[in-house]
């Protein structure tokens, strides 16, 4: 993330900070609750109610900031740096994560409350590894 989105986003972020709590990481992700299957499901009939042209649901860039006590995700603006709005925070206390699924152009895990059978796909681009590693090292991996 470059020192101008940055800036805006922590901007964003400050008002929401509990005294003492410091912002460990802050990246871009895409985030995803939807199985593949349902994509590949929604592209086929997307296919054949077009007529033949293929619509693909694309993931909206997002911020993600990770504290020491909290993750927190805005939505992005794709044409400017300024984030859109407030999508979720969770604790990090209780959170756990998948292993990492490495792929060319990208890499994810998906972050879970122990007991819930949803999750959140956070799903990292490939200059964002960096970034990864340290929100992956902060969370335990689910067993």
């Amino acid at each position: 993330m470059n020192g101008r989105r940055r800036r805006q986003f922590l901007a964003a972020l400050e008002p929401m900070l509990e005294p003492g709590e410091r912002v460990e990481v802050t990246t871009i992700i895409n985030l995803s609750t939807v199985s593949v299957g349902r994509t590949a499901a929604f592209a086929a009939a997307s296919t054949i109610m077009s007529g033949g042209m293929a619509v693909i649901p694309v993931p909206t860039p997002m911020y993600l900031a990770m504290t020491d006590r909290r993750l927190s995700i805005f939505e992005a603006d794709p044409m400017f740096s300024k984030p859109r709005g407030h999508v979720v925070t969770l604790a990090r206390a209780g959170l756990v994560r998948s292993s990492i699924r490495e792929r060319v152009i990208n890499s994810s895990f998906v972050v879970s409350a122990p007991g819930e059978e949803q999750g959140l796909r956070l799903v990292f681009p490939l200059l964002g590894r960096k970034e990864r590693d340290l929100v992956a090292a902060a969370l335990p991996e689910a067993v």
